[in-house]
C-alpha cells in the first residue's frame, strides 16, 4: 500500500497563520504545513510632484502633494511626493474654479509622458482651498486617493489586456529546474512527478530557462528528529524572468524514517501533487500581479 504524506490542506501561509482553527486538521498531533506565498516585487514608482497649477500657494501645494502620496501609500500604491525621474509614473494635479468651488483633477502619466487616464476629484469650497486649510486638504487627499487608486488598477488592466504578449492573454512559460539536496532517489522521483503534475491550462513547461516567464526550483532539507523520525522540509521557489523571487511553496512535516528510506517512491507522487497545486496557485497569482 502506498505510504501517505500527511501534509494537510493546501492553503496560503498567511491564511494559515491567521485562521488555522477554521480548517479541518486530519493529522492532529503531527500536522503538516503547505503554503503558497506570493512575493510581489516593487512596483514602478508613482511620483506626486508639487502641483504648480492647483490654485494653491507654494507651501499648501507642497503639503497637498505630500498628503496625497501618503494617502496612496496607505492604499498600497508606491507613491512618493517628489518630481518624477526616468522610469517613474507621475500623478499630475491641477484644479479649476467653478461657482465658488475648486475641483481638483488628477492625471496619470506614464514613463513616456503619455496621458493614460484622469479622474475628477472632490469639489472643495474655494475659500478653504485658497487658504490652504491643512485639515481640508488632508481630507480631500484621503478621499480622492481612492479614486486615483482605482484608476491606476483600471489602467494596469487595460494595458495588460491590450498586449497580446501579456501573461493575462497567454499561458505562462515555466522552466522547472528540478529538485536538489534530497537524500537517496528523492531528487529524481520528486522532479519527475512535479513535471507531470505542474502543467495545466495556464502553465506550459519548457526545457530551457531562455524565454521562460518563471523558473521553479525545489530544495529539500532532511534532519533527524526524535524517536527515529525525520523532519522533512521542501521549499519550491518561484522566480521571474529577471531572477527575482516571486514566492515559494513550503511543505514541512515530521515522518518515520521509513517513509523516505530507502526510497521516496511511495510518497513522491503525493508530495508532488500537493506541491504542484501550490505552485499553480502561486504562478496564477504572479501572472496577474504587477
Amino acid at each position: 500500500m502506498r505510504a501517505r504524506w500527511p501534509l494537510g490542506l493546501l492553503i496560503p501561509i498567511a491564511v494559515c497563520l491567521a485562521r488555522c482553527g477554521d480548517f479541518p486538521r486530519p493529522f492532529q498531533g503531527n500536522p503538516g504545513v503547505l503554503g503558497a506565498r506570493l512575493v510581489v516585487p516593487p512596483l514602478p514608482l508613482l511620483a506626486v510632484p508639487t502641483p504648480p497649477n492647483a490654485l494653491l500657494a507654494d507651501a499648501a501645494s507642497h503639503r497637498f502633494a505630500s498628503d496625497f502620496a501618503k494617502a496612496l501609500a496607505d492604499r498600497t500604491v508606491p507613491a512618493v511626493a517628489e518630481a518624477s525621474r526616468p522610469g517613474d509614473w507621475q500623478l499630475a494635479i491641477t484644479a479649476d474654479l467653478h461657482n465658488n468651488q475648486v475641483i481638483p483633477r488628477y492625471m496619470v502619466i506614464d514613463p513616456l509622458k503619455r496621458l493614460q487616464g484622469s479622474v475628477q476629484g472632490t469639489p472643495v469650497p474655494a475659500k478653504a482651498w485658497a487658504n490652504g486649510d491643512p485639515t481640508a486638504l488632508a481630507r480631500v487627499a484621503d478621499s480622492d486617493a481612492g479614486a486615483v487608486a482605482t484608476l491606476l488598477t483600471d489602467i494596469d488592466a487595460r494595458i495588460k489586456h491590450s498586449n497580446p504578449a501579456s501573461l493575462m492573454n497567454r499561458p505562462a512559460k515555466v522552466y522547472f529546474a528540478g529538485v536538489v539536496k534530497a537524500p537517496g532517489d528523492g531528487n529524481v522521483l520528486l522532479a519527475d512527478d512535479v513535471r507531470m503534475d505542474l502543467p495545466n491550462r495556464t502553465i506550459i513547461l519548457q526545457n530551457s530557462k531562455a524565454g521562460a516567464d518563471f523558473s521553479v526550483l525545489g530544495e529539500v532539507k532532511v534532519t533527524p528528529a526524535e524517536a527515529g523520525q525525520l523532519r522533512v522540509e521542501l521549499q519550491w521557489v518561484v522566480s521571474d524572468a529577471h531572477g527575482r523571487e516571486r514566492g515559494r511553496v513550503v511543505q514541512l512535516n515530521q515522518v518515520p524514517a521509513s517513509t523516505i528510506e530507502p526510497s521516496w517512491a511511495d510518497v513522491a507522487p503525493t508530495i508532488a501533487d500537493q506541491a504542484a497545486s501550490g505552485l499553480q496557485e502561486l504562478i496564477e497569482k504572479a501572472r496577474v500581479a504587477p
